[in-house]
C-alpha cells in the first residue's frame, strides 16, 4: 500500500504493507529512530508522537490510518538546530535521563503547553500519565514542563 503523509514539514511517501505499525514506518522507511519502542503495547508512551494534533502511541497505529496525515516526531521539535522551549526545559531540569521515555515525554508536553499555557502541576502529570518514565520519579520532568510553561528558561545559546 502507498501511503502520502506529512512527517515534521515535509511530505512524505511510503509503500508499506497496511497494518504495518507507524513506529517502523517511523524508525525502519524514514530512519527516524528517535521515536522509540519501550512496551509495543501502548503502555509507555516511548513511542509517543503527534499525529493530526494529538498525542498517539506510534505502536498502534496502523500504516493505513495515517494516510493524508499530519505527524511530528521528536526530530520535529527543534527549529533549525535550536531547540524547542521543552527540549531546553528538559536540559536544564535534568529531566532526561536514560533517553528511552524522553522522546515521548516531550511531546506528550509540548502538546499539552499548545492547550495548556499556564498549567497546574496537578495538569502537567495528568498530561504525562501515559507516559513511564523509569529513571527520574517524574519531578524533574514536571518541574521542566513548568518551567517551559512559565518561560523560566536561560536564554539558548
Amino acid at each position: 500500500m502507498e501511503i502520502h503523509f506529512e512527517v515534521n514539514g515535509k511530505a512524505c511517501q511510503v509503500e508499506t504493507p497496511p497494518m504495518k505499525r507507524l513506529l517502523d514506518v517511523l524508525r525502519e522507511d524514514l530512519h527516524l529512530t528517535g521515536t522509540k519502542e519501550g512496551c509495543g503495547e501502548g503502555e509507555c508512551g516511548s513511542c509517543s508522537v503527534i499525529l493530526n494534533g494529538e498525542v498517539v502511541n506510534a505502536c498502534l497505529v496502523p500504516a493505513c490510518q495515517v494516510e493524508a496525515s499530519t505527524i511530528i516526531t521528536v526530530e520535529g521539535l527543534a527549529d533549525g538546530g535550536r531547540l524547542s522551549v521543552v527540549q531546553q526545559a528538559f536540559l536544564e531540569h535534568g529531566g532526561a535521563q536514560c533517553g528511552i521515555c524522553t522522546p515521548g515525554m516531550l511531546l506528550a508536553a509540548t502538546a499539552f503547553l499548545e492547550e495548556n499555557a499556564a498549567p497546574e502541576r496537578e495538569q502537567i502529570k495528568a498530561a504525562i500519565a501515559g507516559n513511564l518514565c523509569r529513571c527520574t520519579g517524574y519531578m524533574k520532568i514536571i518541574d521542566a514542563i513548568a518551567a517551559a510553561a512559565s518561560g523560566r528558561l536561560e536564554p539558548q545559546k
